[in-house]
């Protein structure tokens, strides 16, 4: 199945956004055989709540953000490391699958490294030092020696787990040479690799080294394997030669013990910030870091930020990236619908569908949509769309009311089962945003920001079944203006609320006073910062035009 298709409203949604994006996922999902999903970019207010509980629906989707992130490129399905794997084990993996490199985790497949098979061939050759045990230092444990030269452990078997730091010393020379060498370093430490030259068994055992590795698969005598348990030394038998057994303790080293720096990325990580650092990196692979669980969630290369998938979206009841959901500028916009002005930078890399009606919502453009497919919504979308309908137009009142918001309510009010009147009077009932929210939270459940002429302005819209509770909080309303205009860098931000038993909105203001001086011309001052607006209700048809008009004749701030 191909990606699904997200239909998303405006940010801070009212009813109509998210009942159109109900009612036009339910229409998409019938008309093409692509998965449509309704979602939301913010908060769902309580009336909304009311209508979602009423009609049955679920509640859309939460999205707020859609920009490409790490978490969108990475492959998941990954060959890893453990960390206690020997390096010639990790080695001989990478060659196996031909990996130019390999995440290492751990025991909670938390990441350690990312070793390249460069970083790997230069791990195997000594390092350069003028210490004398430099080059023969090595960070394993016995089980791993064992391990990595397939040979058997007799001796003593305890605590053969452990990482040790050890010193590989090779006994080829003769006793006296071989016990000089030896006699340089701490006993405890030494791994003494020999043939089958029983005069250096008996050396071992006299030092009391950490490890005997007896080579070409000799087996030293059972009275000396019985004196190496009691004395706590391990023996081990390798079938190889006493070069090829020297190399490959080398590679017996555990891949966590030399685990490097690495670049790497959360899976919230968007993608615009990634490209440019992995551009400058010579690393070939970037493990991607689950936010919550702080593991290994997959890997990408350079070559997977040359496609990138993008979320498909519909926008519906809005048309520009100001009012979208953050990262809608990177993603696939597949369609718009939608019933205010063409305003914004909104621009798509393909031809998209694109509908504006002016009508008094976009619940009523997709209930059109179905009466012109001759198809009928289910009850539950039917109750969704009526409620989009009537909330964005005070139930017909709205001066942005037309004939065919009339014609489509009726209808849908029928599929619905629901008495129109009734239903109105529940639904503005159904939650006073003022009583419940904080003054910050009810600016922002219904805020629209606008530029014209130079100025930022927003404004926010509340409707109320009466102004008491607006009265009894307009000094915190108004701090929390000042507070948002300063947040957002705004010239100037206002809140109507609209008291839809009286038809009537007053006008709360807070900003550049030449913007409140030019409305106190138009507008009776009721008290300070609030403007009585008789007969004003509409956002769109009536205050926006309103204001821009106004701010277009003054001087850009």
């Amino acid at each position: 199945m191909s990606d699904p298709i997200y239909v998303i409203g405006h940010r801070n949604p009212d009813t109509d956004a998210i009942c159109a994006a109900i009612g036009y996922a339910s229409y998409l999902r019938l008309v093409r055989e692509d998965e449509v999903i309704a979602a939301c970019c913010g908060e769902i207010n309580a009336r909304t709540n009311w209508v979602l509980r009423l009609a049955g629906a679920e509640a859309p989707k939460l999205l707020l953000d859609v920009r490409p992130t790490a978490a969108i490129v990475c492959r998941r399905d990954v060959l890893t490391a453990s960390s206690d794997e020997t390096f010639l084990s990790v080695y001989r993996k990478m060659l196996e699958n031909n990996f130019r490199s390999i995440p290492v985790v751990n025991a909670d497949h938390k990441l350690i490294g990312m070793p390249t098979i460069q970083e790997m061939a230069q791990l195997f050759l000594p390092s350069e030092s003028n210490h004398k045990a430099a080059n023969r230092e090595v960070r394993t444990s016995v089980k791993n020696m064992v391990i990595a030269l397939g040979g058997t452990l007799i001796g003593d078997t305890t605590q053969v787990e452990a990482v040790e730091d050890l010193i590989l010393v090779v006994a080829a020379s003769s006793e006296e040479t071989s016990r000089d060498r030896a006699k340089q370093f701490p006993p405890r430490q030494l791994v003494l690799v020999t043939g089958d030259r029983p005069e250096i068994h008996t050396l071992a055992l006299e030092l009391g080294v950490r490890c005997l590795v007896v080579t070409g698969g000799f087996m030293p005598q059972e009275s000396l394997l019985q004196e190496a348990k009691e004395k706590g030394i391990c023996v081990i038998v390798a079938p190889q030669d006493t070069a090829s057994a020297s190399q490959l303790i080398r590679f017996s080293r555990p891949i966590g013990e030399a685990a490097h720096e690495y670049l790497s990325f959360t899976s919230r990580t968007p993608l615009r910030e990634i490209i440019h650092v992995v551009q400058n990196s010579h690393q070939p692979l970037f493990p991607v870091i689950d936010e919550e669980t702080g593991s290994l969630q997959g890997v990408f290369s350079k070559s997977d930020l040359v496609e990138v998938p993008r979320t498909k979206l519909v926008l519906v009841d809005h048309n520009e990236f100001s009012q979208a959901v953050a990262g809608a500028d990177e993603a696939e916009i597949i369609e718009v619908i939608d019933h205010h002005r063409l305003s914004g930078n909104l621009r798509t890399k393909e031809p998209v569908r694109f509908i504006n009606e002016p009508v008094g919502s976009t619940s009523t453009i997709v209930g059109i949509m179905y009466r012109m497919r001759s198809m009928t919504p289910d009850k539950s979308t039917a109750i969704c769309l009526c409620a989009g309908l009537i909330s964005d137009t005070l139930n017909l009142t709205s001066p942005t009311t037309t004939n065919t918001d009339r014609e489509i309510l009726a209808w849908l009010a029928g599929v619905g089962g629901i008495d129109a009147a009734q239903f109105v009077k529940d639904f503005f009932a159904a939650g006073s945003l003022l009583r419940e929210a904080t003054p910050a939270r009810a600016i922002e459940g219904d805020r629209k920001v606008f530029e014209e002429n130079g100025w930022r302005i927003s404004i926010s819209q509340i409707e109320e079944m009466g102004l008491d509770e607006f009265w009894k909080k307009q000094a915190e309303l108004h701090a929390a203006l000042v507070s948002l205009c300063a947040a957002h860098n705004l010239h100037f931000a206002c809140l109507m609320v609209t008291d839809i038993t009286a038809h009537h909105s007053v006008l709360l203001v807070a900003g550049d006073k030449r913007v409140e001086t030019a409305i106190d011309v138009d507008y009776h001052e009721r008290s300070p910062q609030i403007y009585d607006m008789p007969g004003v209700v509409s956002r769109k048809k009536q205050l926006f035009p309103y204001l821009s008009n106004l701010v277009g004749k003054l001087t850009p701030p």
